[in-house]
């Protein structure tokens, strides 16, 4: 069973797709969200959840005080669930049936949050091209990007403009922490 760890909708159920994602589990997205409103990049933030699988990480950052969340995830009964689970908990979010290249191929909606929890199966190189569309007018100048992966994955290759802020294991889950450059 996966629930929302903290917020309006802390404790609350969230239902999960039986196959083809890897819902954060609760304990690893309390540690995340505990870092991140440490930085104090959720209340009130424009968030991103990229590959929102789920939408375990999404919800998330709604049920605490996000302004505003949208997710994008390209498997269409996965994107139909998370609507779902946004009704039931009766969180505000917007769903995009996407794939993550395509949506970020559109005009930038800059986020104050940036979540990407891939596939294990997405390449290095697939990822360095996301991380650098995000880079280029997606992100407010104080945002937060956290890339989460398996903790066997190498960093991800930060492109021009992002930098390494934090990095944390969490069992066998790894998630850097990353923030635009100041500008010169």
């Amino acid at each position: 069973m996966t629930r929302i760890v903290a917020g309006a909708a802390g404790g609350r159920t969230l239902q999960v797709p039986r196959s083809g994602t890897r819902p954060t589990s609760e304990r690893v997205r309390e540690a995340l969200f505990s870092r991140l409103e440490h930085l104090g990049v959720v209340r009130d933030a424009e968030v991103l959840d990229l590959y929102a699988g789920s939408g375990a990480l999404g919800l998330e950052a709604a049920s605490r005080g996000a302004a505003r969340v949208i997710l994008v995830e390209s498997a269409r009964p996965a994107a139909g669930l998370i609507r779902r689970n946004a009704a039931s908990l009766e969180l505000d979010v917007e769903v995009v049936p996407a794939r993550v290249e395509t949506y970020l191929a559109g005009p930038p909606r800059p986020s104050h949050l940036a979540l990407l929890d891939p596939p294990y199966d997405l390449d290095d190189a697939a990822l360095a091209r996301v991380l650098e569309r995000l880079a280029a007018g997606w992100l407010h100048p104080d945002a937060v990007v956290v890339v989460e992966r398996s903790r066997r994955s190498p960093e991800p290759a930060w492109p021009a403009g992002l930098s390494l802020l934090d990095e944390r294991t969490y069992g066998d889950t790894r998630a850097w922490f990353a923030e635009p450059d100041a500008p010169a």
